[in-house]
């Protein structure tokens, strides 16, 4: 008689709004899950106004659950206990996952819950005003998830450490780069004229915030004047100036015309729970720079620019050099061989592990 699939109830609501690092991680993983036989997936999205867009941004086999519920009243009622549980409206399952730092309140499940970083421990001064309880939440989740996913190894050490849990139920769970990106091409000249982008340009991709390390990027390019346009790409306030320009928000199709197109992508964050912008740049083949913290050393192999945070000079020279770095064909396998190692399915194998681990607790 074969076996019941494994009921499991994801986080959606970063399925709803514009994309960046955890949206597109919901939604790559729940694709896989949907095409999976041995999961049945299902999804919750925590908010009011905008829940009914939930069934519409889930892919093909993955169903919506639940009602209209203020996330602000949830997360200050699950700062003090599992009540009221996710059950309550979104039905029995066999494990509830929280793809977004938060681990609901859970009556019978088993809890998985997915920590990306620990950006809100270093910084709690950056966090938005409604994000104020997010590190008791993240804490609080830590201690009542049968299991914690994190994207490397340098957060699950992290997380064992900083957050005081087991390290034997801290799982590893690498995002993975989508098969697009290895046949990307630079941007057409339609597309170059509809984004005013200059024939050669420096490249930043990711949502704007302190921890990005924008104004060391800023002062960095600023001292080196013979350095190509530097262009910014991805949702919030940036700082454009004379040689630099911000893209906004960009479709997954542009984003991948737009990356293969750079002269070097630069992701000079203080903090990074992966960098996926660093591996999809290299299935491109396009140089990378980036700053020498753990995750992105993890990440990179050794196959990106490291530069110390803050360091303007040595920013500066790992941008001159990734720019005229010459095309050698063994470093371009090596990238993109890199990148190819990281898939979405490896992502979701790795993530029914821990759902089963954690519904065997």
């Amino acid at each position: 008689m074969a076996e019941r699939p494994l009921r499991v109830l994801l986080d959606g609501t970063p399925l709803l709004g514009n994309r960046t690092g955890v949206g597109r991680y919901t939604a790559l993983l729940c694709e896989e899950l949907a095409a999976r036989s041995d999961v049945d997936t299902r999804a919750v999205a925590f908010t009011l106004r905008g829940w009914r867009r939930l069934r519409g941004a889930l892919p093909h086999g993955a169903r919506a659950r639940g009602m209209p519920v203020p996330a602000r009243l949830l997360r200050r009622a699950w700062l003090h206990g599992s009540f009221p549980p996710v059950e309550l409206f979104a039905g029995i399952t066999d494990v509830v996952h929280g793809t977004n730092f938060v681990l609901p309140g859970i009556s019978r499940a088993a809890g998985v819950l997915t920590i990306h970083d620990l950006a809100f421990l270093d910084a709690p001064g950056e966090l938005r005003p409604s994000d104020a309880e997010l590190p008791a939440l993240v804490r609080s989740g830590a201690r009542r998830a049968d299991v914690i996913c994190t994207p490397t190894d340098a957060v699950a050490d992290l997380v064992a450490d900083r957050l005081d849990v087991d390290r034997g139920k801290v799982m590893t769970t690498p995002l993975g780069v989508d098969p697009t990106w290895f046949a990307a091409r630079p941007p057409s000249e339609a597309l170059r004229a509809r984004l005013s982008l200059p024939k050669q340009y420096l490249l930043f991709v990711g949502a704007a915030g302190p921890r990005k390390g924008l104004d060391w990027l800023a002062r960095a390019h600023a001292a080196a004047p013979e350095l190509p346009q530097l262009v910014y790409s991805g949702p919030g306030t940036f700082a454009p100036t004379e040689r630099s320009q911000h893209t906004g928000y960009l479709t997954d199709v542009d984003l991948c015309h737009v990356v293969a197109g750079a002269a070097a992508l630069v992701l000079p964050s203080r903090d990074e729970g992966f960098g996926l912008p660093v591996l999809e740049a290299m299935a491109c083949d396009v140089p990378v720079v980036c700053t020498d913290i753990p995750a992105l050393r993890e990440v990179s192999a050794g196959l990106a620019k490291l530069v110390p945070f803050g360091d303007v000079d040595a920013l500066v020279d790992a941008l001159r050099a990734a720019v005229d770095e010459p095309h050698v064909a063994s470093a371009s396998a090596d990238r993109r061989a890199r990148a190819a190692s990281f898939t979405w399915r490896r992502c979701a194998d790795a993530t029914v592990r821990a759902y089963r681990a954690a519904a065997e607790r």
